[in-house]
């Protein structure tokens, strides 16, 4: 590595991404451009091949191992790949649409209408470019890749619409590309209150069970899906060391955004930062990346250096996604890197939105887990100590995590202690009750193991205590035997949860499935709350 690794420990990322890029002067190097220091460029690649720095030709492979040049392929023999679909900030009234193309194409855009045959609105696509050198120590060569993007506002609430990507050469309106036309639906009106599913996990990865989870969510037909971080694992280092050894693959992005195309092309893949997603070549917080790849619905405390914190409501249930990179204990490379302000921007969008009229329930996503009894990771100190206060203090109603790759449960905590005890098929009301939290880390990398049985629906072996530990401030780790583990599922899997509003006065519910990879349900329970 370029970093050895005792030396990489004692550094933050950014610390890391200055080294790296002093390191690899020799090399071609991004230099310049509009994201995440300089590592992305946006352009409309009317001429050679788009970065950040002077339009020179390349020389290196692209990721599909052709020489990059200002040469063009003919538009007609290059088709896009890895459509993606996000919310804006209102999922209302605003949509992302993303997707990638295997070589430098010209004039790219998107076409988007209210009918199939009908695609009338053209629009531009913005063009961020991502150059990853070859790095010290590995045998992979330099990669670009080319990531599309279009901002999609003023839409209609509660609205069906089809779009198509292409570029010159490539016309989604042509027979011969009609078969790639997509479409999406906006979210409701906030006047109507109407029944909803979505869908989460994380720690995804590229895989045979990764892609059997994602044809199972794409059957329950949900409005949104919720990624708890680690989404490719290009890195499958995961300490926050650089990502320049010879394990760092660009080229799973790719992998992985073919893999998800079935779903997201259609449902809106709405991810958070984990500790994989932390690659130190492209950004001093190792986000760059993630910003090429993806839009964020830019409403966090600091949507530039931390996209994975933001927030969004659809019907009555608000979501708040969260970077626990930067409260972390057990993973520090970037943690404090927000001084506070992403848990005080936590701290006053829960309080915001538990006094909306019309919503009833707090839904929070973020990676590390806050409860689990895993012998890999268990829980994170950091998160207990900076953001349980707070989801205790907004009464928060379900909590979703990766991080551990299994699926985990809690009875409704508070105080870190069983404030409610939750059995399968039970019903639990926050306002009262305290927070259930869930690790959902089965989506698709090598699964983790407990230091107790598992116990599921229709196979239940309940303990009264766990002895399990917490990663502590400084590094290290403090045992301590728990009563709140209430179902344990060594195997892959996905959370399904269905919202059904009420009218004011009467109980809305969350229904909360977890499914295994074979479609069984191996846990299930409800959360009430009286409507606003």
């Amino acid at each position: 590595m370029g970093i050895d690794a005792p030396l990489a420990g004692r550094m933050s990322m950014a610390e890391q991404h200055e080294y790296l890029r002093s390191r690899l002067t020799r090399r071609r190097m991004i230099t310049g451009g509009a994201v995440a220091a300089g590592t992305i460029a946006a352009s409309g690649l009317l001429g050679g091949v788009a970065d950040a720095s002077a339009p020179a030709p390349r020389t290196g492979p692209t990721l599909l191992g052709r020489p990059a040049t200002d040469h063009h392929v003919h538009g007609s023999l290059v088709a896009p790949f890895g459509r993606h679909l996000a919310f804006g900030a209102d999922p209302k009234t605003q949509f992302r649409v993303s997707w990638q193309v295997p070589l430098a194409v010209r004039r790219p855009f998107l076409r988007v209408g209210l009918q199939p045959w009908s695609l009338s609105h053209k629009i531009e696509a913005e063009v961020r470019a991502l150059h990853t050198p070859q790095l010290l120590n590995s045998k992979l060569p330099p990669v670009d890749q080319f990531y599309l993007h279009v901002a999609l506002d003023n839409l209609r609430p509660g609205t069906t619409y089809y779009y198509g990507v292409g570029h010159e050469g490539f016309d989604p309106a042509d027979a011969a590309a009609f078969a790639t036309i997509g479409s999406f639906t906006t979210a409701p009106a906030q006047s109507k209150r109407e029944r909803f599913t979505f869908t989460a996990f994380g720690d995804q990865g590229v895989s045979y069970h990764a892609l059997a989870n994602d044809s199972l969510i794409l059957a329950r037909n949900p409005a949104f899906h919720l990624h708890a971080g680690d989404i490719c694992y290009a890195d499958p280092d995961g300490s926050g060391l650089p990502a320049d050894s010879a394990d760092y693959d660009a080229r799973t992005w790719d992998s992985f955004l073919a893999q998800t195309e079935s779903v997201a092309a259609r449902v809106p893949w709405m991810v958070t930062t984990g500790n994989h997603d932390m690659e130190a070549w492209y950004s001093p917080n190792g986000y760059g990346g993630q910003e090429a790849r993806w839009t964020f619905p830019g409403n966090g405390h600091d949507p530039r250096n931390q996209p994975g914190a933001y927030s969004f409501v659809y019907g009555n249930t608000a979501v708040i996604a969260l970077d626990a990179n930067d409260v972390s204990y057990e993973i520090p490379a970037n943690y404090g890197i927000t001084g506070g302000r992403q848990t005080a921007w936590l701290d006053r969008t829960l309080g915001a939105y538990r006094k909306q009229h019309g919503i009833d329930f707090l839904v929070v996503f973020f990676h590390h887990c806050a409860y689990s009894t895993t012998n890999s990771h268990a829980s994170d100190g950091g998160v207990q100590a900076e953001w349980v206060p707070l989801f205790e203090k907004h009464k928060v109603d379900l909590v979703i995590n990766g991080h551990n790759h299994v699926y985990e449960r809690t009875d409704a905590i508070r105080g870190g202690k069983v404030s409610k005890q939750v059995a399968i098929g039970a019903t639990t009301r926050p306002e009262t009750d305290g927070t259930v939290y869930i690790t959902a880390g089965g989506a698709g990398r090598s699964l983790y193991d407990f230091p107790a049985p598992d116990s599921v629906e229709g196979d239940e072996h309940h303990v009264d205590s766990v002895t399990t530990w917490h990663s502590a401030k400084g590094g290290g780790r403090v045992t301590e035997s728990v009563e709140w583990s209430r179902v344990r599922y060594t195997g892959y899997s996905f959370i399904s949860v269905d919202v059904e509003p009420a009218r004011a006065g009467r109980e809305s519910t969350l229904t909360v499935s977890a499914l295994a990879e074979t479609g069984a349900r191996i846990d299930h329970f409800t959360v009430a709350r009286r409507a606003r």
